[in-house]
């Protein structure tokens, strides 16, 4: 079995690994929504699954090729570990750690969440040590060159994490610094078990910094890595002065194993209510159910007219009374 471009796949027999399958895949491993990966063999993350599968001999097929529709830290690992079980079992609880750092900003040993900067670095063209052009092409041909270079890599991640600290230490940084607002009782976290909801309270005066969600640049006040780290809440609420934003975690849009993420609610009534009510020239809007983390926010402004405390209200109460509006399951 061999590593193959997914635009290159053609007719091949392929194993899907974290993403969907061709009309040639043979297997999925997967937990994307309706992915139809073996019941027997569900996990959390992609890479949980593959490692089920290699546990699991009855199962085992015949493939041409390994690949996968987009590149993630997931994908990766999991695509890795299928094509080297024998390096991959070796390292196998530090490989999950860094899926689940990449998936779900989560993770329990720091060389994990290193590996997982290492890798969204290698995907961003301001500090890939690849080809600049290389983020002019097709996002397919960029995807693809990213999983060859990125599969040659990762061995030397899971054993010298430290020669790639140019890479990895200024986003580690701004986690510690995340860290340690939330220790100091500055970033407070207020859990609503029964909502699966956390309700986060950040500083005023705490800017916004350049992070890494799923190899992707984002802009975030706490690092994301920091937050998840320490509430298992799938639905958080960030609370800055005037400004609110309700966020769904990934682990609502997958096939979760571990547990039950509280289902999503379609948001996009009340969206169109706050905004009825906004003065500041912003628009409420809720990016959908479907979207891998949806959020509830003001487009337009830095800020909300609407008071504070009225949002956190009305957002309990479409929380506990709306109804499911996305089932992942097979």
């Amino acid at each position: 079995m061999q590593f193959v471009p997914y635009n290159q796949l053609a007719t091949m027999p392929n194993i899907i690994v974290d993403g969907s399958g061709t009309d040639h895949t043979v297997l999925t491993l997967s937990h994307w929504p309706k992915s139809r990966s073996p019941l027997e063999l569900r996990g959390d993350t992609s890479t949980a699954i593959v490692f089920n599968y290699l546990d699991t001999p009855k199962l085992h097929i015949e493939a041409e090729a390994v690949s996968n529709n987009h590149f993630d830290e997931d994908g990766l690992v999991g695509i890795f570990a299928l094509l080297q079980p024998v390096v991959a079992q070796r390292h196998r609880d530090l490989l999950v750690d860094v899926a689940q750092a990449g998936d779900f900003g989560v993770f329990e040993r720091r060389h994990a969440a290193r590996i997982a900067f290492v890798l969204s670095a290698y995907a961003d063209p301001e500090s890939s040590p690849l080809p600049a052009g290389l983020f002019n092409r097709p996002y397919a041909d960029l995807a693809s060159e990213l999983y060859a270079q990125t599969l040659d890599v990762l061995p030397r991640l899971i054993t010298g994490v430290e020669d790639y600290r140019r890479l990895w230490e200024s986003e580690d940084a701004k986690l510690t610094a995340s860290e340690e607002l939330i220790n100091r009782g500055l970033i407070t976290i207020e859990e609503q078990t029964d909502l699966d909801l956390a309700v986060v309270r950040l500083p005023e005066e705490l800017p916004r910094q350049r992070v890494h969600r799923f190899t992707q640049r984002r802009l975030a006040e706490c690092h994301p890595f920091a937050l998840h780290n320490k509430t298992t809440c799938s639905r958080l609420l960030l609370l800055q002065g005037r400004r609110a934003e309700l966020q769904y975690r990934y682990e609502s849009w997958v096939q979760f194993a571990s547990r039950r993420p509280a289902p999503r609610v379609d948001l996009s009534e009340l969206a169109s209510e706050l905004s009825l009510e906004e003065t500041t020239g912003g628009r409420w809007v809720f990016d959908g159910v479907d979207q891998i983390t949806p959020k509830l926010h003001v487009e337009g402004s830095g800020q909300t007219s609407v008071p504070i405390d009225m949002i956190v209200k009305r957002i309990e109460h479409h929380l506990r009374t709306g109804r499911s509006a996305w089932d992942p399951y097979d």
